[in-house]
């Protein structure tokens, strides 16, 4: 057994693992083919044993209506059995993917955001659904009635040799082409999954990339360009897809030319057999070829489709191996954390922290930093100084390699994830809005937020006004992204969202960089109104917005060059007084 066999077949018995549960509706399929098998072995017998006695011998028209009646009868319970099998392995198909793609997704939205900075979502998105469509079929189409499918085989060649083992030698001769056949068939068509997996995952991030960015393609004229590439790949996709095509077209004209040669077999035989011999022998050769006959078309057909179930099972188990890497990536955050008490109103402290994205190419250098309860503690830098890490840290979103970070005398790993993160809200530069209503973007779901708390907190933040215009109200849907609104409505949104969870900690990153002077003016008075009581943490690109913080913190190059309040560090004459002229000269 070759090692990637090897490595499909340990796939095979983990996604098998998924059958557990379910393995009634596996029984009762298997227990459906078993009979569908051994009722198509005996059809021919039965069909053979009523030519003779009915037809042949007797002439009895009622018998062989009777006989006749009888075998639309069975043809008729094959038919209830195939349905039955059909449903159950269907039925536990979608189960083992349902379950597959729960587990697949919490493990997701486990990792940690480097494993999304460096991930294309198109993969992610053909793991989830396409990926697990393929897989579905291993089970709904593949694994049954490959049982299925060998079952036949065995009874119809054990049926053969027991009714005439010479006969059988004869039409089986053909038998080693076919295997010889069916295995370069099943390695040219693994190549050919492999390769159809591959450009599926580049198809599906191209789109996906492309379609999200579509406003960056227009602006720049790049729409031949980003079509020739596409191009490109879609002819890439298109030749895995003909690459199969192509050992199918070949495979199925093998099986049916050796279907055929069994039977040429069987014929020059009994012609041989039948000559100069009594007429009664002569019945009793043909009846003889009216069964090998039937066996034969059973025999070569469920090799012709083991072969194609074969596929459906290569293809499934290469695509489970692309969401095995997934589920089996250590990304996720590290739940260490097991206190779920904390007085948030404590001063939070960084003491000695060092934070790198990649090995030791620090992002953050020995920071030391103390913020007090109930206090607004803004940053300020240049871009890339350090400033959205520092608050990344804070919810855990990237872990530091050294130092510590406490609140109050709690170390912040020491906290239970899930309710550390209860107590902390970030209003991001860029807000994420799903397509759906305002009120479902505003609550993310949450039944315990009433409409009646989600309207007090639109007007303490100053957007229902806003609100109220649009069609629907609270119930209109803002589009993908929220595209369909403002960079400012979508801004109040989300402060909005802040506030009707009611955080202890507050984090305010770059929240008006974006947004006109009108907008600006309503989310600094929504500012002032999230921030009350709350420690709070500013980032800010605009000094403007922040002069009247508690703290101001100014970061260069990953390291605190100055501390203090606005009016402290101009009289310092240093960086901040810098960076505040330059802002102030190129207003003017």
């Amino acid at each position: 057994m070759s090692k990637e066999s090897k490595v499909n077949y340990s796939i095979f018995k983990r996604l098998v693992k998924f059958a557990k549960p379910y393995k009634s509706f596996f029984f009762i399929a298997l227990l459906c083919v078993i009979l569908i098998a051994l009722s198509s072995v005996l059809r021919p017998l039965l069909i053979a044993d009523m030519v003779q006695d009915y037809i042949v011998q007797n002439q009895n028209s009622k018998a062989l209506l009777f006989w006749t009646l009888f075998i639309i009868g069975m043809l008729a319970f094959e038919a209830v059995l195939q349905f039955t099998s059909s449903y159950f392995s269907n039925l536990l198909a979608q189960n083992i993917i349902s379950d597959m793609r729960k587990k697949l997704f919490a493990h997701i939205t486990s990792f940690r955001m480097r494993y999304f900075d460096k991930t294309p979502i198109g993969a992610l998105v053909t793991r989830v659904v396409s990926d697990m469509e393929a897989i579905s079929e291993v089970f709904s189409t593949g694994l049954v009635d490959i049982l299925g499918d060998v079952l036949t085989l065995v009874a119809v060649v054990f049926t053969m040799f027991f009714v005439n083992w010479h006969l059988t030698l004869l039409v089986l001769i053909p038998i080693p082409l076919l295997l010889i056949a069916t295995r370069i068939f099943a390695r040219s068509m693994n190549d050919s999954f492999l390769q159809e997996r591959l450009q599926v995952t580049r198809l599906n991030t191209f789109v996906q990339e492309r379609i999200t960015g579509m406003s960056i393609v227009q602006l720049f004229n790049r729409e031949k360009e980003e079509y020739a590439s596409f191009q490109d790949i879609n002819k890439a996709h298109r030749k895995a897809h003909l690459n199969a095509i192509w050992a199918f077209s070949i495979f199925f004209p093998v099986v049916e030319i050796l279907s055929s040669l069994s039977i040429a077999f069987l014929i020059v035989y009994i012609a041989f057999q039948v000559e100069g011999v009594n007429s009664a022998d002569m019945k009793s050769q043909y009846l003889e070829v009216i069964k090998f006959t039937f066996w034969i078309s059973m025999l070569f057909r469920p090799i012709r489709q083991l072969a194609d179930k074969f596929n459906i099972l290569q293809r499934g188990t290469v695509r489970a191996e692309r969401v095995f890497e997934i589920l089996d990536l250590d990304e996720h955050i590290q739940l260490d954390g097991h206190l779920n008490e904390c007085d948030f109103n404590q001063p939070i402290k960084f003491e000695h922290v060092y934070f790198a994205y990649q090995n030791e190419e620090w992002v953050l250098k020995d920071i030391n930093l103390v913020i007090q309860p109930s206090t607004t503690v803004a940053f300020v830098g240049a871009t890339g100084a350090g400033k959205s890490s520092i608050v990344n840290l804070l919810g855990r979103f990237y872990e530091f390699k050294k130092g510590d970070i406490f609140i109050g005398q709690t170390n912040l790993r020491e906290l239970e994830l899930s309710y550390l993160r209860n107590n902390i809200a970030i209003v991001l530069q860029d807000v994420f809005l799903f397509s759906d209503t305002i009120h479902n973007n505003i609550t993310l779901g949450n039944d315990s937020i009433s409409r009646e708390q989600v309207i007090i907190a639109a007007k303490a933040i100053g957007a229902n006004t806003f609100i109220e215009k649009l069609p629907g109200g609270y119930d209109y849907n803002v589009g993908e992204r929220g595209g369909v609104l403002s960079v400012g409505q979508r801004q109040l949104l989300a402060f909005i969202r802040a506030y009707v969870y009611n955080p202890t900690i507050l984090i305010l990153d770059e929240a008006t960089s974006s947004v006109d002077s009108e907008s600006e003016e309503m989310i600094q008075k929504a500012t002032e109104e999230l921030t009350k009581g709350r420690t709070s943490i500013v980032i800010a690109h605009r000094i403007s917005t922040i002069q009247s913080a508690d703290q101001i913190v100014v970061l260069d190059k990953g390291e605190i060059k100055e501390q203090g309040t606005h009016l402290e560090l101009l009289s310092i004459d240093g960086f901040y007084k810098r960076l505040y002229e330059k802002q102030f000269s190129e207003q003017d």
